[in-house]
């Protein structure tokens, strides 16, 4: 009896062995089995789509769809071919997965997919607005930080296969948006919320310097305006409107203006100074270039020049765009920028969805008060005719590149409109090859968002 009781024990725990195993086993490939679908050539993918519900990617590849559909946003969006890696679809590619275990949905109806923030139409009213021209645009929401137009040109349409990368532009695979660009004057709205935040507000109106024309600094160097004949004594929102370089020198000059104090703002709004690890910051997977410059000496040409928005400074149009945001909305925090609303899996349940997030303070609620209204009667002033029908606050800025051969344009700024509350940068590269301008597409953009 003894005999037959042990072996029904060992009968017993053998059972449960096994089934412990078994289940362990289900649930292991439960878990990897797409990982595996999603790794093989017969994997399915599920779709991503605007805010609207418009198609931005097929991931079954069936679906039938005009030339060019999908240009507008083809190198941000990307797909999984493995050539666009810092793009939406590569970084975010195990929500796509259409394949589970326990149900068995490979191309039979699985709703796994991704819902973006972007407004297809009006990044693709965007997109042609450039008239073949080149450079990039990028618009969010300042209150809630959805991304609805983020257009790069030169792109392509994914559908359409390109078998031919040796002849692409470049550019062509990445969206430009993410990347370092010269600033041009547009790195002055840096620049004034430093000097803001060393000497307040008081200080720096009581401030004046003269311009005629180019100003020599203590090195020696010249400063040109790009007014020839100068702007004559003037304050700082005169320099803003006028973007007058010789004014800017003389305020990095000036000894109410301490570089090391300069610099710790800097790095407050993000920038790699003298070399720092160019560390990235991500936007739902995709990484974005972290702004950098030089700044050694406040009577040095270079660091002068690169508080200007030439010489060495580099500025991502996404980073230019989400300093708006915080002066935008008064509380020197800039709103972080998103572009996925929220994920479904394979059976359309909801896994995922987006939050409203602020940075760490960067610079003061007055500074950014302050700037705001500075940057809005430049608009009143100089803008109402070229983007009408707005209350924008705006600064412009010209960048010399490929060693001062061509000059880019530049427009940021935000849109002061509780109903459209909108922040924006736009590029236009090589502007003198091109009939149309920067405020040209601002305008469209502003048009299609503020509806």
């Amino acid at each position: 009896m003894k005999s037959i009781k042990r072996c029904q024990h060992v009968i017993t725990l053998f059972l449960i062995i096994f089934i412990v195993g078994m289940i362990a086993l289900i649930v292991k490939i439960n878990r990897e089995a797409s990982f595996y679908m999603m790794n093989s050539d017969d994997h399915r993918l599920g779709m991503v789509y605007d805010r609207n519900g418009d198609v931005l990617f097929d991931g079954s590849g069936k679906g039938q769809y005009p030339d060019g559909y999908f240009i507008d946003v083809g190198n941000l969006i990307g797909d999984d071919k493995g050539q666009m890696e810092n793009t939406l679809v590569a970084q975010n590619i195990g929500y796509l997965n259409n394949y589970s275990f326990s149900s068995g949905l490979v191309d039979k109806g699985g709703k796994a997919a991704i819902y973006t923030t972007l407004d297809h139409a009006a990044n693709r009213a965007v997109y042609d607005a450039y008239y073949g021209a080149k450079g990039c645009a990028v618009a969010y929401n300042y209150k809630t930080g959805e991304l609805l137009v983020c257009t790069s040109l030169p792109s392509l349409d994914v559908t359409r296969g390109y078998d031919n990368i040796a002849d692409m532009e470049s550019g062509t695979l990445w969206s430009k948006v993410m990347y370092g660009t010269v600033p041009g004057s547009t790195q002055k709205v840096s620049t004034v919320i430093s000097a803001l935040e060393i000497m307040g507000r008081e200080k720096l109106f009581s401030k004046s310097y003269s311009c005629s024309g180019q100003f020599v600094n203590r090195a020696g160097k010249t400063i040109d305006c790009h007014q020839s004949w100068g702007h004559g004594q003037q304050n700082i929102q005169q320099a803003v409107e006028n973007s007058c370089n010789p004014f800017f020198a003389q305020l990095i000059e000036d000894p109410d203006m301490p570089l090391e104090r300069v610099k710790s703002q800097y790095n407050k709004l993000g920038y790699a100074i003298n070399g720092e690890d160019m560390r990235y910051f991500d936007i739902d997977g995709i990484q974005c270039e972290r702004a950098s410059t030089t700044l050694t000496d406040s009577g040095d040409f270079i660091t002068q020049w690169g508080c200007i928005g030439q010489g060495d400074t580099l500025v991502s149009p996404m980073q230019l765009m989400m300093w708006q945001s915080a002066i935008a909305n008064g509380n020197g925090k800039m709103t972080m920028p998103h572009l996925i609303a929220k994920v479904t899996d394979v059976n359309g349940k909801v896994t995922e969805t987006a939050d409203t997030s602020l940075s760490k303070q960067i610079f003061a609620p007055e500074t950014a008060s302050t700037v705001k209204q500075i940057l809005k009667t430049n608009g009143a002033n100089h803008y109402a005719w070229s983007v009408p029908g707005f209350d924008i606050g705006i600064k412009s800025g010209t960048a010399q590149v490929k060693e001062g051969a061509e000059e880019n344009a530049l427009l940021v700024g935000f849109v002061d409109d509780p109903a459209h509350p909108i922040a924006f940068c736009v590029v236009l590269e090589n502007k003198y090859s091109t009939p149309v301008s920067a405020e040209q597409i601002l305008t469209t953009m502003l048009n299609n968002l503020c509806v």
